[in-house]
């Protein structure tokens, strides 16, 4: 084994996990790291952060440059332009090429653009990558009355953030009834769209964009809606998701529906090539609920870690366990573990708290037999440790419901949000708590029962 040569196209959260943990299980072999986008790993959520001036380039790097050489990790900036599975060969854009043993394809994504008319004007683009960071920088730097930004998931929130904390008056076009519909139900939904607009956010609900307006220097000037409406502007942030970046593997004898598929130990169609993070495809989904291509972040560290596992030690198929994510909506916070429906259902059983005052919500579902299934959490935070158990031993909601200062995470940091959720669980399913009364008299009136 050790004297194989792996080589990672792609130095993001999967292919750096994999060629971290693969140095670990083994000392001697040669690991090889490809990016055209950047000389060095990067956390690509803090982009954002640097654009607002909060933070340079250099800390989004958590790793020293020296880290690589002390690891013995090669890393090549550079664009791979084709590649011979016969020969185990990569040919670059600059003609050199270099052979490998085993290859390990982790390219990530890229935005989604659907054909408008005017999407290749300039100030027209997505946000993914650290060239599309720069040129954000640029084509934003000045003269930008208004921006539009076109779609309701998390890119499309961050660019709106991003715009706003610039004093860039922003238009938000959400095609969809609510934001992010297709996983906030309508409470959430409707918490986040007040708290949206309350940025002085132009949100436009049911909006679809028609087509981009050039000026006479092949600049947008406008873009104009389904409806007919025509709103000016000089930038268009495209949110409306992204892809597999497998453009360049498209005539390549490898198995490729929207990415990469695999199966799930990540092994593609090809031998001695893997796939993994946002581009890699599973077969099947690799568990109860998870989808085949698996866009997020822990998700592609997990990846990276089980594929090294695989080369190092006994191999093991995926089992990424209970679904999380977690996003920011400018200053509230969000978590979802499990399944939680967007939409109502005979089949769950629905709890849902809101605080009085907005801003801070708690939903938890459950099956018929009233065990746990998902939660969605807006405005504090959950234990990741106490959910993920009590999901895979399918607790009932009311053993959730007692334990759950266990389940807030540094609640001293917090208002005992805890306490109004028992009370309201209580009251909803009309439960003798024992527990929960001792519990509220004890914080509240300092009581003993």
């Amino acid at each position: 084994m050790s004297s194989r040569h792996f080589v990672i196209i792609g130095n993001g959260i999967s292919g750096i996990t994999f060629a971290r943990h693969l140095r670990k299980g083994d000392s001697q072999l040669r690991i090889t790291v490809i990016s055209g986008e950047s000389p060095y790993f990067f956390s690509r959520t803090a982009l954002m952060y640097v654009y607002m001036g909060q933070m340079k380039w250099e800390h989004t790097q958590p790793y020293e440059p020296h880290f690589w050489e002390k690891n013995r990790i090669d890393l090549l900036q550079a664009w791979v332009r084709t590649l011979d599975f016969d020969t185990k060969t990569l040919v670059f854009e600059s003609g050199d090429t270099l052979n490998y043993d085993i290859l390990v394809l982790a390219t990530g994504s890229k935005p989604v653009f659907f054909g408008w008319p005017g999407q290749q004007l300039k100030g027209v683009q997505g946000l993914y990558t650290k060239q599309d960071l720069e040129l954000m920088e640029s084509s934003t730097s000045k003269g930008v009355q208004r921006a539009v930004i076109v779609g309701g998931g998390l890119i499309g929130i961050e660019m709106v953030e991003m715009l706003t904390y610039k004093k860039i008056p922003v238009t938000f076009l959400v095609r969809e009834s609510r934001f992010w519909e297709q996983v906030l139900p309508q409470q959430e939904a409707s918490l986040i769209q007040k708290h949206i607009r309350e940025q002085s956010i132009d949100l436009r609900l049911q909006t679809e964009l028609k087509e981009i307006l050039a000026d006479e220097q092949g600049s947008v000037r406008a873009v104009v809606t389904t409806a007919g409406e025509e709103i000016a502007c000089s930038f268009v942030g495209i949110a409306t998701g992204v892809s597999p970046n497998v453009g360049f593997l498209k005539n390549t004898a490898l198995a490729i529906a929207k990415g990469i598929k695999v199966n799930t130990y990540f092994e593609s169609s090809e031998p001695d090539v893997y796939a993994i993070g946002d581009c890699a495809e599973f077969a099947q989904s690799p568990g109860a609920g998870r989808r085949t291509l698996e866009q997020v972040w822990y998700t592609g560290r997990m990846h990276g870690e089980t594929l090294a596992h695989n080369f190092c030690q006994q191999p093991v198929p995926y089992q990424p366990g209970v679904w999380f994510n977690s996003a920011k909506f400018f200053a509230i916070e969000f978590q979802t573990y499990g399944l939680v429906s967007p939409e109502p259902s005979e089949e769950i059983v629905y709890f849902h708290w809101e605080h009085r005052l907005g801003r801070v919500s708690f939903r938890m579902e459950m099956d018929q037999e009233e065990k746990i299934t998902g939660v969605i959490n807006l405005g504090f935070r959950l234990r990741h440790e106490f959910f993920d158990r009590a999901i895979r031993e399918q607790w009932r909601g009311e053993l959730v419901i007692q334990k759950l200062e266990e389940g807030v995470f540094d609640p001293e940091f917090y208002a005992p949000y805890h306490l109004e959720i028992q009370q309201a669980f209580q009251g909803q399913f009309g439960l003798a708590i024992s527990t929960l009364k001792q519990t509220f008299l004890q914080k509240i009136f300092g009581a003993r029962l």
